[in-house]
């Protein structure tokens, strides 16, 4: 099957960006026969889409995390293809019964934060069950009865897959269910169904694709429902070179979504594969968004050659999002890249400020006679 063409072909153009929040989704939520199972803190919507006959039931939600928003246009795409008369889309809905909550943290989207309007993590409250968002999102589990659940997630453009300079475009992760990281027949089954998506984001994106750390917390909600009984697979969006909007990248979880289904309706989970899941690269924290090497600065009246490291902050400035960078690391920074890297061969440091690097501030300097760099890149 060729993916890239499927996604080309389903892809909701409509949606782009990182910024993704109720009024972007909600012009395609009203032409679905959705419900609205609760409100948000600030009384926003949560809407639940329930779709499909088949005997196998997925639960699907995104946005937990209100800044993570590209597994949300992923869902869209996903949707697109299931409403389709496709062959494909048409099996898909005879196969299995789908459950979304495609943002369950409408406040913490709006706000373009991680957390909720309570300044709560949604993905460390499993067990408190303290936010109205998390204990919508735990009620439809329970109501709905999964045989799978995918948790849909973004991850930061400082991981790698692996320490060799790759980057981590896609990561996956079958929660524990207790403190020992044991395998059991439900984490044995998510594991599987990572090993088939990873088997084809690798004729794609070869050495891009992570795995996550696995270490047991009781407060996640993939561990719990994993501990629940229910297989359940964490789906991390990263960073493709020079795609910072993520379309790249949603792309990649499209294909993910749609072979992981395919691998689970058209083959019997019952083979041993476990160790091919093991073999998936380990995510490790490696990358910067910006990397300076062998700059020459006046310090204290002495010339020394160093390096220096800048990182994007996403900031919403008028309901729009800007990446801005600043200075984060000065010194070493052994074993570390760059999205983008910048040998100065020793030419001297400069700004409008005190001519020396400073963490937390803005990346804007200049190098030897006059080379301008403007948040964070060469003009």
């Amino acid at each position: 099957m060729n993916y890239i063409e499927l996604h080309k072909q389903f892809k909701e153009n409509s949606l782009f960006g990182r910024y993704i929040t109720l009024k972007h989704i909600e012009p395609f939520l009203v032409k679905l026969p959705i419900e609205i199972i609760g409100k948000s803190v600030l009384d926003k919507p949560i809407y639940r889409y329930t779709i499909g006959t088949g005997r196998i039931k997925v639960f699907m939600w995104s946005q937990m995390h209100g800044n993570e928003s590209t597994t949300t246009k992923a869902l869209f795409d996903f949707f697109n293809l299931i409403h389709s008369s496709s062959e494909l889309g048409q099996r898909l809905l005879k196969e299995f019964t789908f459950c979304f909550l495609p943002l369950v943290n409408p406040d913490g989207a709006e706000l373009y934060t991680r957390e909720n309007v309570n300044n709560v993590d949604l993905n460390r409250d499993s067990i408190d069950l303290s936010q109205p968002e998390s204990q919508l999102l735990r009620q439809t589990f329970n109501e709905f009865q999964p045989d799978y659940c995918f948790n849909l997630h973004d991850q930061r453009t400082i991981f790698g897959a692996g320490t060799n300079g790759d980057v981590a475009t896609v990561s996956f992760l079958a929660p524990s269910f207790n403190e020992n990281r044991d395998i059991n027949e439900v984490r044995s089954k998510a594991m599987q169904v990572i090993v088939a998506m990873n088997e084809e984001l690798q004729k794609i994106i070869p050495n891009q694709v992570g795995r996550f750390d696995d270490a047991f917390n009781a407060n996640c909600i993939g561990d719990q429902f994993t501990l629940c009984g229910v297989p359940t697979i964490l789906f991390e969006a990263g960073h493709y070179p020079e795609d910072y909007y993520r379309e790249y990248t949603r792309k990649m979880i499209f294909i993910s979504l749609v072979s992981g289904l395919q691998h689970i309706y058209e083959i019997d989970i019952v083979g041993d594969k476990n160790a091919n899941y093991f073999e998936i690269t380990k995510n490790n924290i490696v990358f910067y968004d910006f990397l300076y090497k062998n700059v020459k600065i006046n310090y204290d009246g002495k010339e020394i050659i160093t390096n220096f490291a800048a990182q994007y902050k996403e900031e919403l400035v008028d309901g729009k999002i800007q990446l801005n960078a600043y200075v984060c690391e000065i010194g070493d920074i052994k074993g570390k890249f760059g999205h983008y890297q910048y040998n100065a061969h020793k030419m001297t440091y400069s700004d409008s400020l005190d001519n020396i690097p400073k963490i937390n501030q803005k990346a804007n300097f200049f190098l030897g006679k006059g080379m301008k760099f403007e948040n964070g890149i060469k003009n």
